[in-house]
């Protein structure tokens, strides 16, 4: 495949709630060659200490439409678990009341079980898409 026929991706993910990246994020690659054609599953990876995927599989050529896959409910779930450790230890003072990971929300998980994002590619371009993510809400934008 030539970097000329093809368009390659990547991605990382910035929990905005923490103010770190999001690790252990399993993120799964689709593409499909043409508005009207089937999806086809071209792998996955899982986001590193850095929040990002260095292995994404390569895009076929004739791709023209991505869709990144970020299964973020067991980010959160496992992040909830470890922050009511850490907030237990803290006086009450201390904790904000209405911080979004104590917010009555009836779950411990996130509002967004799951995020889908889909572009355009054309050949030989890169396309990096960062997720910037918190509980109850997200960002995405073309990065660099």
């Amino acid at each position: 495949m030539s970097t000329e026929t093809t368009a390659s991706v990547s991605t990382h993910i910035l929990d905005t709630s923490v103010g770190h990246p999001a690790e252990g994020v399993a993120v799964s690659l689709a593409a499909r060659s043409g508005r009207d054609a089937d999806w086809q599953a071209l792998g996955g990876s899982a986001t590193d200490a850095d929040g990002r995927c260095k292995d994404l599989p390569a895009l076929p050529e004739g791709i023209t439409h991505v869709r990144l896959d970020f299964a973020v409910e067991a980010y959160f779930e496992n992040n909830a678990e470890n922050n009511a450790e850490n907030n237990a230890e803290k006086k009450q003072a201390d904790v904000q009341q209405d911080a979004p990971a104590t917010r009555d929300s009836g779950s411990v998980g996130a509002f967004f079980p799951e995020v889908a994002i889909t572009f355009a590619v054309v050949p030989g371009e890169h396309f990096h898409v960062p997720l910037l993510l918190n509980p109850f809400g997200y960002s995405v934008y073309r990065g660099s």
